[in-house]
């Protein structure tokens, strides 16, 4: 085996704010495998809440380098390598040599159905005729999700609900609020007809939502970002957002998604922007989910060659095999 780094950056079309951090760039490690006849892809972007960087998930790499040229299977990254952007970017260049070594796609290798998927538009925290404004923008997404911070989340989800009463809304706090405003907004989040509300506490914190009657599901993110994680933090949440750069890539994200239906909980497949280099496995993750959000590539400027399909009401048809897979 042959690999190869390439490190690229991504400018937004806009800056796009969330809770404690600005994005002008998306940042992406791809990992290049290569038989000699067959080449797979992978992307990573990592967790920016670790400190992952696109030269840190490089380093990553490069420490397993011997392992990977020597023909390391799925299941032994796994076991080898933590989770995280890095692992992410190998084991879904590794699914991709696979299907083309194998001249089937990955859904078919894995059994897994491949049908068009309903993506969210996500809309970034700011003023007020900004945050309207970019809902607006996404008129053609039936469902859109809002970040907000600790400051007026009412107010602006529902000016958002005025700007778009037609759409689906879930919301995310990135971990900005703790139970006492949980509770305060619930109700009128409720009224104003909020589905999901995505990692309301800190990561850490999970245990003060024992007992909340919650009008409206709550699902876990940051405090869920690998298997070994979602015993502990699965009694206080109703969804399980699962993400390929937290997890480690596809693999590990099917076991979470495993252990999580097991138990009845709901499914989300998320993102931390990226091409849709890094939306293509996540596709696939998105065919167990009641809540997709895989639209990094609608932030971007532009995006990659061959990228996702994205129609009219977030509809996203699978990817091509010349994408990934």
């Amino acid at each position: 085996m042959e690999l190869r780094l390439e490190r690229r950056s991504f400018p937004l079309e806009h800056p796009f704010r969330i809770t404690g951090h600005t994005f002008e760039y998306t940042h992406a490690l791809w990992v290049i495998i290569s038989d000699g006849t067959h080449t797979g892809r992978g992307e990573g972007i990592g967790s920016y809440y670790l400190g992952e960087t696109v030269d840190s998930m490089a380093a990553e790499v490069e420490r397993f380098r011997t392992d990977i040229e020597a023909g390391v299977s799925i299941n032994e990254l796994v076991d080898q390598m933590p989770a995280g952007g890095a692992r992410n970017a190998v084991d879904c260049a590794l699914w991709d040599l696979m299907a083309k070594q194998r001249r089937k796609r990955v859904h078919e290798i894995l059994q897994m159905p491949s049908e068009p998927v309903q993506t969210v538009a996500t809309v970034g925290i700011g003023d007020d005729e900004f945050m309207a404004q970019r809902a607006k923008d996404f008129s053609a997404y039936q469902n859109l999700k809002i970040k907000l911070d600790r400051e007026r989340p009412v107010e602006r989800v529902r000016l958002i609900r005025e700007a778009r009463p037609d759409a689906n809304l879930i919301i995310d706090a990135n971990q900005a609020w703790e139970r006492k405003q949980l509770e305060e907004v619930l109700p009128a989040l409720a009224e104003l007809g909020v589905e999901m509300i995505e990692q309301p506490v800190a990561r850490g914190g999970d245990a003060q939502l024992e007992g909340l009657d919650s009008p409206i599901p709550l699902g876990a993110d940051e405090s869920c970002m690998k298997l070994s994680e979602y015993e502990a933090i699965s009694a206080y949440y109703d969804v399980i957002n699962i993400k390929l750069d937290k997890c480690g890539g596809l693999t590990e994200a099917l076991m979470i998604a495993q252990a999580a239906q097991l138990d009845g909980k709901r499914l989300m497949v998320g993102n931390m922007m990226g091409t849709s280099l890094s939306m293509a496995p996540s596709f696939l993750i998105a065919q167990l989910c009641d809540f997709v959000d895989i639209d990094g590539p609608l932030l971007l400027e532009e995006d990659i060659e061959n990228g996702l399909e994205y129609l009219e009401g977030g509809w996203v048809n699978p990817p091509s095999a010349e994408l990934w897979g």
